[in-house]
């Protein structure tokens, strides 16, 4: 018996080791950033701005045509940015304006904080705001676009997907460098 009881004794003391399993912490894809260009959007619209090349141009247009929609699609990320263009008539600016508002401003349940930017370039006639959404909001980025008489144009980013800023915050900042570009090479016609 003593050779059984010695075997039992040296393999409790040796057949334990420090390498035992450990769960992996949950982690997320990577998500390669593309290389990008930009271009002319080619439109019928009263205004023209740059895009990223690897983005494609979807049309749609209203039933009573009075408002024009299109998006800009990033198939890679399964995003967009709605764009709406509605012209501006008699009385219905402060409408229009206070419309885009709310639709910012609904993200309020899910979003931390709401930050906006203004910026003006009067020599272009453009005026506008730059939302950023943080949190897990639907949509973590908006802007608008006016030049306060005619026209009024509006974007706000959404992807085809759960929000979750944490995975999503790469896509979100390469996103916003296109949003600037749109921004800075906006013109109205």
């Amino acid at each position: 018996m003593k050779p059984f009881a010695l075997f039992l004794l040296a393999f409790l003391l040796f057949a334990c080791n420090d390498e035992g399993y450990a769960p992996k912490p949950m982690g997320y894809f990577r998500i390669d950033l593309q290389e990008k260009a930009y271009i002319s959007i080619p439109s019928d619209y009263p205004f023209s701005f740059e895009v990223p090349s690897i983005s494609k141009k979807i049309d749609e247009q209203s039933q009573d045509k009075s408002n024009n929609w299109f998006d800009i699609y990033y198939p890679f990320y399964k995003a967009r940015i709605y764009c709406t263009y509605i012209p501006i008539k008699k009385d219905n600016f402060k409408e229009v304006s206070e419309d885009s508002y709310r639709f910012v401003y609904r993200h309020t349940v899910k979003a931390d904080a709401i930050n906006e930017k203004t910026f003006s370039y009067p020599g272009k006639h453009i005026y506008g705001i730059l939302y950023t959404i943080s949190g897990n909001a639907a949509s973590p980025i908006q802007f608008v676009i006016t030049d306060s008489t005619k026209h009024f144009f509006r974007g706000a980013l959404y992807f085809d997907c759960t929000p979750n800023q944490d995975s999503l915050r790469p896509v979100i900042n390469y996103i916003n460098e296109d949003i600037s570009q749109i921004i800075n090479t906006f013109q109205w016609k």
